[in-house]
């Protein structure tokens, strides 16, 4: 990202795979499975190996709701330079589902797919062992 800018992704591994801002990494709050999300108990521990409390951190996800709670624990944990990017990768929406703002896809602003080595979740654990 410019001027020092590091977004965090905080979506599911498949969902940052899918497509993602360019130049992103992906540390999940919660993990997609079978029975729905559930928390990443990992999550602050790989953040804290990945991030420096001093890094400058826009953190998103699909629509806000994750990267909100991400952001308060990263603010908990003495984080000082965080930003939640409230509308998330695909946007705010209202309980019928009518976009509220746009997302950082809809901005047309850049994206990649797929697993960045050394930013996608699997490389950023293998760090954190």
């Amino acid at each position: 990202m410019d001027e020092g800018w590091t977004y965090l992704d905080v979506r599911s591994e498949g969902e940052f795979e899918a497509s993602h801002p360019a130049a992103a990494i992906n540390i999940p709050l919660m993990h997609a499975g079978p029975g729905g999300m559930r928390p990443n108990p990992d999550f602050m521990r790989v953040v804290e190996v990945a991030l420096s409390k001093d890094t400058k951190i826009v953190v998103g996800c699909m629509s806000g709701g994750r990267s909100l709670r991400a952001a308060q624990l990263l603010e908990e944990a003495g984080y000082q330079n965080v930003v939640d990017q409230r509308a998330g990768f695909g946007g705010a929406k209202d309980p019928a589902g009518r976009t509220l703002e746009a997302g950082w896809a809809a901005q047309n602003l850049p994206v990649e797919k797929g697993r960045p080595p050394g930013r996608s979740y699997s490389d950023l654990c293998q760090r954190a062992k």
